[in-house]
């Protein structure tokens, strides 16, 4: 087994990748990266593992990559993968690939912004969110889920289409993580909860595994411990 995850369930993207790998049945070796214990902060991590010195990243032989879409797109080539999840199809693929650039402002930008501002930053510094910043970033989050409900799955079960791909783990993934802050996404959002049901459905067991300290994290108002 020559290829290495390193990934931290607690990233949105890491989740994503080990999901899309599991998926395809794509051997690797998982390795698990604590971020809260500061171990990507060292100048021996930056050297040896992510120059970048974040998570999801990986190592294939003396290969190393970070950059979870680019990530996808490799193992993709490497993988001669051609299938829902990442079709070869060129028009089908574009499809996929709309999406994986459309979140970077937009799914994640405003998930991970919400989840930082309103628990990670005051778990790190003691000091409570600014309410009138946090509501601007919740508003922009509710933008973003209103365009993924009425855009992107006006006409089609699926981000992409009629069958479900990756762009549909990512942006359930992102989705998921402003539960640790005590955001329901699902909450009044009986489209948006579906189109979840059906990822979560059509990824499973390695969604939920993937999801499994998230979710115990969600239960206990993200007091669970890690």
């Amino acid at each position: 087994m020559t290829l290495k995850l390193y990934f931290d369930f607690l990233s949105q993207p890491s989740r994503a990748l080990f999901i899309f790998l599991k998926l395809n049945k794509i051997p690797f070796e998982a390795c698990s990266v604590a971020l809260r214990n500061g171990v990507h902060l060292t100048d021996q991590f930056k050297t040896k593992f992510n120059r970048f010195q974040k998570v999801p990243f990986i190592h294939d032989r003396e290969f190393k990559l970070s950059e979870s879409v680019a990530i996808i797109r490799y193992l993709a080539r490497e993988y001669n993968l051609d299938n829902k999840w990442y079709p070869k199809d060129s028009k089908k693929q574009a499809q996929v690939d709309e999406y994986l650039e459309w979140q970077h402002n937009n799914t994640r930008a405003f998930c991970a912004l919400y989840f930082q501002k309103k628990w990670l930053f005051p778990l790190l510094t003691g000091e409570s969110p600014v309410p009138e910043q946090l509501q601007k970033f919740e508003d922009n989050m509710i933008s973003t889920f209103n365009n993924i409900e009425n855009i992107w799955l006006a006409d089609t079960p699926f981000l992409s289409g009629s069958e479900v791909s990756v762009a549909d783990i990512f942006a359930a993934c992102e989705i998921e993580q402003p539960r640790i802050a005590g955001f329901e996404p699902r909450q009044g959002r009986p489209k948006l909860a579906a189109w979840l049901d059906r990822v979560r459905n059509e990824a499973n067991p390695y969604y939920d595994e993937a999801h499994t300290i998230l979710n115990k994290m969600a239960k206990k108002g993200g007091q669970a411990k890690l």
